[in-house]
C-alpha cells in the first residue's frame, strides 16, 4: 500500500480556502468550461492515465483534466483488493477506475447511467486488454447491480448539488446521490466490504459526511492531495456491525 493508502484518520472539518484561492479556483474552472472542455466535446482525445491508455470519448469526463479520476486510479494497488475480490465502480466514466482496480480484482462491474460512458468504458476495458475481467453495464447507481454484493465498491460521484442539464453534466451534478447511495451501500457489500469514495471541496463534501453519519459508516480518510484551489480526499466507508460481521 502507497504512504498516503496508510495515512490515518484525520479531521473530516475540510478547509475552506480563502478568497484569493477562490479567486483562482474560478478562472481554472471557466477555463476549463470555456475552452478544454469545448476542445474535447466534439473530439476523441487518447490520455494515459495511471500508466495505461485511455479513450475518451465526447461526453464523457477526461479524468487527467478533472484530476479526481486519475488521483483516485493511482491510488488503487494490490493491497486494496484480494485475488479473487469482486469490485463495482460506480459512475465509471472513462472505466478508468475499473481499469485500475481489474489489475488486481476477479471481476469488475463498472457502471454508468450515460450511455457514452458505458461505451466509453467497454472500449477502454478492450484497449487495455482487461475486458474479460470488466463487465460494464448501464443503470442508475445500484440499480444495475441490484441483489449483487462486491468487496470493494468504488465511487467518484458528482460532487455538485444541483439539476443536471444533460447527461454529460450528470458526471458533476446530482440532487440525491449522496442520500441514495449512503442509504443503499450496506446492502451491496460484503459482510467484510468496504467503499472508497472520492471528495472534493470544489462540491459539497458536507452534504455527503450528513449522509454517512446518518446511515452510521464509519469514516475513514485513507488519502488526500491539494491543489491550488481545490482539496481532494478518499474515504474508506464500511457499514455499522452487525453488517461488517
Amino acid at each position: 500500500m502507497s504512504a498516503e493508502m496508510q495515512t490515518p484518520e484525520v479531521s473530516l472539518d475540510f478547509p475552506h480556502y480563502g478568497a484569493a484561492r477562490r479567486a483562482v479556483g474560478k478562472v481554472l474552472h471557466w477555463r476549463y468550461r470555456l475552452f478544454q472542455q469545448r476542445r474535447h466535446h466534439n473530439t476523441a482525445v487518447l490520455e494515459r492515465v495511471a500508466g495505461f491508455p485511455l479513450l475518451i470519448l465526447p461526453g464523457v469526463l477526461n479524468p487527467r483534466l478533472t484530476r479526481s479520476g486519475a488521483f483516485f486510479a493511482t491510488q488503487l494497488n494490490a493491497e486494496l483488493f484480494g485475488r479473487g475480490s469482486e469490485v463495482l465502480d460506480m459512475g465509471t466514466g472513462s472505466g478508468v477506475c475499473a481499469i485500475a482496480a481489474a489489475r488486481y480484482a476477479r471481476r469488475v462491474v463498472a457502471v454508468d447511467i450515460t450511455p457514452a460512458a458505458v461505451r466509453c468504458a467497454q472500449i477502454n476495458a478492450m484497449i487495455n486488454s482487461v475486458e474479460g475481467k470488466i463487465e460494464v453495464r448501464q443503470g442508475d447507481l445500484f440499480a444495475a447491480v441490484e441483489g449483487q454484493r462486491f468487496d470493494v465498491i468504488l465511487f467518484n460521484p458528482p460532487f455538485i448539488y444541483g439539476t443536471p442539464r444533460n447527461d454529460a453534466d450528470r458526471a458533476w451534478r446530482s440532487m440525491d446521490v449522496a442520500e441514495r447511495f449512503a442509504a443503499g451501500l450496506a446492502e451491496q457489500l460484503k459482510p467484510a466490504g468496504f467503499a472508497l469514495l472520492m471528495l472534493s471541496t470544489y462540491g459539497d463534501a458536507a452534504r455527503f459526511l450528513q449522509q454517512f453519519r446518518r446511515y452510521r459508516l464509519d469514516i475513514e480518510v485513507v488519502a488526500e492531495r491539494s491543489f491550488v484551489n481545490e482539496r481532494l480526499f478518499i474515504l474508506r466507508l464500511r457499514p455499522p456491525c452487525p453488517a461488517n460481521e
